[in-house]
């Protein structure tokens, strides 16, 4: 026997993915995602709140020491210029420009920056440096300021260091402490494969992604497939800075205002490059891409691979991008490291920026494919034009999409906190007005109960006005009553026409009671669930927060809330065709999104099954005859022995009993996964217990109002 075979170790069956669950039974449904950030991966003490944290932290002491930070080099990396500018913002840059309207996910709120895959993109090279100059900082700071907060606060105090005046900043991101297995980056294996595409459009691009290729924030800076044609490009960037929530101008601006400080670096080979930060060996200590010539920084520095600065004073907030766009005439060239950039024609030796450590020496400035279809593009051009005239309203439309881009994850303003918050309420940031928190809560209750509306019908439009909550961006959720309004009210998943005979029945109480609407439609949900309880004998209060305010159509951007539309709710087993994923696999990446864990998205499946809340009266998965009443009578017939379940179509299945061979109930994946799935069935089982009844009652309550409360960020929820 071999040393290695005598040892106790199971060697790579941890580890190695070959050796892992999911190849051997591939149609299992992974749960891991909904328990992927468990309170125990947190090394705070149980009682730690971040918030409670930031409220000990010296923000103006902080802050002067960041901006002392950018002009203090390290000789182990040394700063461009003597400055750290362009580092820093490169690196909160490509933190929060992750983040895609479509799902959510992404983002610079997390500080997922800090671990794989987005540690080691090459689009993100040489970020881990941005990090480790900024550690004697988090040190010293320690737990009142994250590193979610501090990497976007460096690249905003990096802006005002060089001249530009920022909108504001708000510190509330809290950080996690493992890689986010839920976000879906992309089908590729390779770095910067493209495969992507269902077309040759740029809007053909695979949803949820923004990115065009497996590794890159945004665009390929060569080109489309790294072949120059500005024209192409801009029809990527326009689409990949659409899907994070951009227009034409705020997409302008950004890039411009990005590409005014810092330069790219591509003057070494890339065949000396080492391997990225997961892929580097134990004695580098988690820093990655190093390289042999010159030391590997400074002017011998290889990040993209292209090589120079933008503009005359790469350290200094000016309009220097646009002129040199606009004054000089530009030609394709290659990089030292063999990459394609712009250069100027008969350009000017003074409008030529100096060599980053030797100030006697000039390079040439350089333009990415991108840069060009900011002149190449006709709307583009239209914009750098006003933008070039008007160089105050360039600088303050880059300050708002600075702050738009770098806090757009964040959610509503009620999640904001410090000195330097904007007092501007942003339409994205789906304002809601303040409601009223003190009235007779028990009164309006009653006067709901009284209107004749069932317990479905309360249960459907109070679950319909929550989902929309997502938990990746905070957006979505009871408050506002949005559902009353374009685009929600048309949604087909709302059931429209229920939709507004419930909403003809609540507005009027609500008036008359001087409350919001959306208080009104939570109220008539927790109702339901307490006659329900009531009538399975165990009558018991459903918590409920007062104060939601109503939106209206002027807080509302109807286009960006056009994204959290439900086209799948397993939850009211409800799925538009045309889908080839499995239902319940879209039914786990809701209840991801909504953040619940797998005992509440068990709980809250079998209860609403039984409360008749199907989309559309649907009856599959009623597996009760007392509708209405919060029965464990889901989880005691999906574990009952008594039946067979059979496919009759490709989401449809009898439930027929064994002895008769009758059919009793009908049902759908979603159903069936329950029973289907070791983990589910497990939950299914604890709850069709002859003593569990009270407590399914108890736990279906309690995440009832989670989902109810999931967007209360105003000091009186969650």
């Amino acid at each position: 026997m071999t040393a290695s075979g005598k040892c106790p170790v199971m060697h790579g069956a941890v580890t190695s993915g070959e050796r892992q669950s999911a190849p051997w039974w591939p149609k299992s449904l992974n749960l891991g995602i909904l328990h992927q950030h468990d309170v125990k991966t947190r090394p705070y003490g149980p009682d730690f709140s971040y918030r409670d944290a930031l409220k000990r932290l010296d923000v103006a002491a902080l802050k002067a020491d960041l901006h002392q930070l950018m002009t203090d080099s390290q000789p182990w990396w040394p700063a461009d210029w003597g400055h750290y500018a362009g580092l820093m913002v490169r690196m909160a840059w490509h933190a929060a420009g992750t983040y895609r309207i479509s799902d959510g996910r992404g983002g610079a709120g997390t500080g997922n920056l800090r671990f794989s895959p987005l540690n080691s993109w090459p689009d993100n090279a040489n970020l881990d440096k941005a990090r480790r100059l900024l550690w004697p900082i988090k040190k010293k700071y320690g737990n009142t300021v994250s590193w979610a907060d501090l990497m976007i606060l460096a690249g905003t105090i990096a802006y005002e260091s060089v001249g530009l005046n920022t909108v504001g900043f708000s510190f509330g991101r809290e950080d996690i402490w493992h890689p986010e297995t839920d976000i879906y980056w992309g089908p590729e294996t390779e770095w910067l494969a493209k495969n992507r595409y269902k077309g040759d459009g740029a809007d053909t691009l695979e949803n949820p992604l923004a990115a065009v290729q497996m590794g890159l924030i945004y665009v390929n800076p060569e080109g489309v497939d790294g072949n120059p044609d500005p024209l192409k490009t801009a029809q990527d960037i326009r689409e990949t800075f659409a899907r994070m929530a951009m227009n034409d101008e705020e997409t302008v601006a950004l890039t411009a205002g990005g590409h005014t400080i810092g330069k790219c670096h591509g003057n070494a080979n890339p065949r000396d490059l080492g391997p990225n930060p997961e892929g580097a060996s134990i004695e580098d200590q988690g820093l990655g891409w190093r390289h042999q010539t010159g030391g590997g920084h400074g002017a011998h520095t290889l990040t993209s691979g292209i090589e120079g600065a933008w503009t005359t004073n790469p350290t200094q907030w000016d309009n220097g991008y646009f002129y040199m766009l606009f004054t000089y005439t530009w030609e394709l060239k290659k990089s030292p490291a063999g990459a394609w950039q712009y250069e100027p024609i008969g350009i000017k030796e003074s409008d030529k920026p100096r060599d980053v450590a030797n100030p006697s020496i000039r390079h040439n400035p350089i333009m990415t494919d991108a840069d060009m279809a900011m002149i190449t593009d006709p709307a583009y051009r239209k914009i750098s034009e006003r933008f070039y005239a008007d160089p105050d309203y360039f600088s303050q439309t880059f300050a708002r999409a600075w702050f738009k881009l770098t806090h757009r994850d964040m959610g509503p303003k009620s999640r904001y906190w410090g000195p330097d918050v904007p007092a501007e309420d942003f339409i994205w940031q789906d304002p809601v007005p303040a409601g009223n928190a003190h009235y007779d809560v028990s009164a309006v209750a009653t006067a709901i109960r009284k209107s004749g509306l069932s317990i479905a019908d309360r249960i459907a439009t109070a679950w319909d006005s929550a989902r929309t909550f997502r938990h990746s961006d905070n957006r979505g959720g009871a408050n506002g009553a949005r559902i009353r309004l374009a685009p929600q009210r048309q949604w087909p998943g709302n059931e429209p026409e229920r939709l507004q005979r419930v909403l003809s029945v609540l507005t009027p109480i609500a008036t008359a009671a001087g409350i919001s609407v959306a208080d009104a439609i939570v109220l008539a949900g927790n109702t339901a669930v307490e006659d329900a309880a009531a009538n399975a004998g165990y009558p018991m209060a459903v918590p409920f927060l007062p104060g939601r305010g109503d939106a209206n159509d002027a807080d509302t951007d109807a286009d960006s809330f056009a994204v959290l539309e439900p086209k799948h709710d397993g939850y009211r087993n409800f799925i538009e065709s045309g889908y080839s994923i499995p239902p319940e696999e879209l039914w786990l990446d809701r209840t991801q999104l909504m953040g619940l864990t797998a005992p509440q998205m068990v709980t809250l499946l079998g209860g609403m099954r039984v409360l008749g809340a199907n989309y559309g009266g649907s009856q599959a998965g009623v597996f009760t005859d007392r509708v209405g009443t919060l029965s464990t009578d889901f989880f005691v017939a999906i574990t009952d022995m008594r039946y067979d379940w059979k496919p009759t179509g490709k989401n449809s299945y009898d439930i027929v009993d064994r002895a008769s061979g009758n059919t009793q109930w009908t049902a759908s994946r979603v159903d069936l996964i329950i029973g289907s799935n070791s983990i589910l069935r497990a939950y299914a089982e604890f709850y069709a217990q002859d003593d569990n009844a009270e407590t399914f009652v108890q736990q279906f309550i309690a995440a009832w109002t989670a989902v109810m409360n999931a967007d209360r960020f105003d000091g009186m929820g969650a």
